[in-house]
């Protein structure tokens, strides 16, 4: 009963709160660095190069319709299955009690949901690839260019 309450408050509060933490952390300690190296350098009299100072990620290279498309296909096509999985695993639940799975009535909501979002995300697939077909065309001879 416990383990009902505490899991999903871990998964869904506690877990992305500790991911943004980490990540706003790790940036704010190489800021700090950062820091410290142009203070000793402005009290030591040397050069300051101000490139220190400039994002050391590289820029993400803009996404084409195709690699776009994809995406969609593979994100429709993943959270469909897992939707298909929780209604398995509900009706499963539902017609063979011996099963003992027990998983709760959030199961049929959740893989609707999911089926739901699965399958918009299927036929933005090929709605997409239908009317961009011409765009994608020349968005590949252009590259090949």
């Amino acid at each position: 009963m416990l383990t009902e309450i505490l899991v999903p408050i871990f998964v869904c509060v506690i877990l992305p709160v500790t991911v943004v933490f980490i990540v706003g952390r790790t940036k704010q300690n190489e800021i700090n660095r950062k820091t410290e190296v142009m203070i000793k350098a402005i009290e030591n009299g040397a050069q300051i190069d101000p490139e220190m100072f400039k994002s050391t990620e590289q820029p993400k290279a803009p996404k084409t319709l195709k690699q776009e498309l994809v995406e969609k296909l593979t994100g429709g096509c993943v959270v469909s299955l897992m939707g298909l999985a929780f209604m398995t695993l509900f009706l499963i639940d539902l017609f063979m009690p011996e099963a003992h799975i027990m998983l709760g009535s959030w199961l049929p909501v959740a893989g609707g949901v999911m089926l739901a979002v699965g399958i918009g995300l299927l036929i933005s697939y090929f709605a997409g690839k239908k009317i961009l077909a011409n765009e994608i065309k020349a968005e590949e001879e252009a590259l090949k260019k």
